[in-house]
């Protein structure tokens, strides 16, 4: 059956790339008749949302289930002010609307797991992986190679990002690369660590030019290779990457043939570990109105204390802190209260005390970010 003809309006729109002999009408077509699943709708999603939809990817699937935050808007360029607390997939839809009215957009407002990734995936020919988490990476890479569709992977931490393919068709997956995760909170994430805010536009821009590439069929797509990127240095580095035949998922004798528990693989506390007693920050704030007597511990960097701090708490970042214990000595028996940006590095560095034999530690919950919102605004988010 002969494929349907284009509208006038669409071969204006699409006019640059039918010039291409590389695209052309067919190229312009298999793009129209694509469907392609981005995972995330944040740094990395925001662009090569943007860009995938300008190109004509005929449908568009986005899997979110977050809403914006002022401390996105400077790198998730796909929504704006207006949009703060908005659903992103409500936010990314309205845009991309606008920007592509001849496409379909999907979306999936929940979190990806081993009980739905292989049925939402099944509905796609590309998956486009821009997650900030490795359970969702592992996760993604597995059903891919089960699925045998192409997962376009990026990643970003601070000044530096990362782009390859894997298809296990062509080349190595993700597991080829990395067998185990890294232990939990060894890599900080974007919003403990920070990021350059056009930092996930170039990988972004990579991501969706490999997308397109496979779609079309043309040039040479980064199956065994990867591609670093330093933004201060304004560096490209591209790395040859093998298959391992003894992978466990894309390898000759693969042990996983089925997705697993991702959360469990990747060191997610289960039960039998370390229980960190939590504390909300109103809660800490009645403890000190109070007058009750204990260290307000501040596990974050120097210039973030520059940038926003609470009174009284003392400043031993988490670097720092198993070789300045002998600092804390005194409190080793006495009330320990933890808190970083977030609450991700004050969860460790409670671990840690409490390994050391501290005896009566908590965590605040949502870090100094919940003070500012919960308790006091005069506290700068960042």
């Amino acid at each position: 059956m002969d494929p349907k003809p284009f509208s006038p309006a669409e071969l204006r729109r699409y006019s640059r790339h039918v010039l291409l002999p590389e695209i052309g009408l067919t190229g312009q077509e298999k793009l129209r008749d694509s469907a392609v699943l981005l995972i995330g709708a944040g740094g990395l999603g925001s662009p090569l949302a943007l860009y995938l939809a300008a190109a004509g990817v005929g449908r568009l699937g986005l899997v979110d289930f977050d809403v914006v935050d002022e401390s996105n808007l400077h790198r998730q360029v796909i929504h704006g002010t207006s949009d703060v607390g908005r659903s992103k997939l409500d936010s990314a839809t309205e845009k991309l609307r606008d920007i592509n009215p001849h496409i379909e957009i999907q979306t999936f407002p929940i979190r990806l797991t081993s009980a739905n990734a292989m049925e939402i995936f099944r509905g796609f020919d590309v998956v486009a992986d821009g997650t900030d988490n490795f359970p969702t990476r592992y996760l993604s890479n597995d059903a891919c190679v089960l699925l045998g569709k192409p997962n376009v992977h990026g990643s970003i931490f601070r000044f530096d990002g990362q782009a390859t393919v894997f298809d296990a068709r062509h080349g190595p997956c993700y597991r080829c690369l990395f067998p185990e995760p890294p232990p939990p909170g060894a890599v900080p994430s974007c919003a403990e660590g920070g990021v350059l805010g056009v930092l996930p536009g170039m990988i972004a821009m990579i991501q969706a030019t490999e997308t397109i590439k496979i779609i079309t069929g043309i040039g040479e797509p980064l199956y065994g290779r990867l591609l670093q990127y330093d933004a201060l240095q304004m560096e490209f580095h591209e790395f040859r990457l093998k298959a391992d035949p003894e992978c466990c998922v894309c390898g000759e004798k693969p042990s996983v043939t089925k997705l697993i528990d991702y959360q469990g693989f990747c060191g997610v506390p289960q039960h039998g570990e370390i229980a960190v007693p939590e504390l909300a920050a109103f809660r800490v704030k009645q403890k000190l109105d109070r007058g009750d007597e204990f260290l307000f511990l501040d596990v974050r960097e120097p210039n973030e204390y520059e940038t926003a701090h609470i009174d009284g708490t003392r400043l031993v970042p988490l670097g720092e802190l198993d070789a300045r214990l002998a600092e804390l000595t005194d409190w080793k028996d006495r009330p320990i209260v933890v808190h970083c940006l977030s609450g991700a590095r004050s969860e460790k560095a409670c671990k840690l005390l409490l390994e050391r034999g501290f005896s009566d530690v908590t965590n605040m919950t949502g870090g100094i970010q919940a003070w500012s919102l919960t308790v006091d605004a005069s506290v700068p988010r960042y």
